[in-house]
């Protein structure tokens, strides 16, 4: 017998799901020697305070690594993909990839009535 397909839904981590996560990921995902906290702020369009409580959540997650250093005498904050977050992150790319083609699909199917469309005291199934 065998195993029936996985849910792809199941596989939409909801730590990446959140909009400005996806984007902070996605930034790490072309940036193969980490972003300064500024560039990441800047490329989001986050405030420091969102920034650093959705740095946080990743952190923990192990989805990322955070250093800090001095440079020049000023500190830096510089944030990198960690490699378990680079897997995870890729497996809820595919999972992402296939529930929106499962949903375009549905789009190109032939199209169900509206409900201005049925006669009176119809139902829509």
């Amino acid at each position: 017998m065998s195993k029936p397909d996985p849910n792809p839904f199941d596989a939409l981590e909801k730590i990446f799901h959140e909009p400005n996560r996806l984007a902070i990921m996605s930034a790490l995902c072309v940036a193969e020697k980490g972003l300064t906290f500024n560039a990441l702020r800047e490329q989001c369009s986050l405030t420091d305070g969102n920034l650093n409580r959705h740095l946080k959540v990743l952190e923990e997650a192990e989805a990322i690594r955070v250093t800090k250093a001095f440079v020049k005498n000023k500190p830096r904050t510089t944030i990198f993909l960690s490699k378990n977050g680079l897997k995870r992150f890729g497996e809820y790319l595919a999972a992402l990839q296939q529930v929106l083609a499962t949903a375009q699909q549905g789009l190109q199917e032939e199209p169900r009535p509206q409900t201005s469309e049925l006669p009176k005291g119809a139902l829509l199934v």
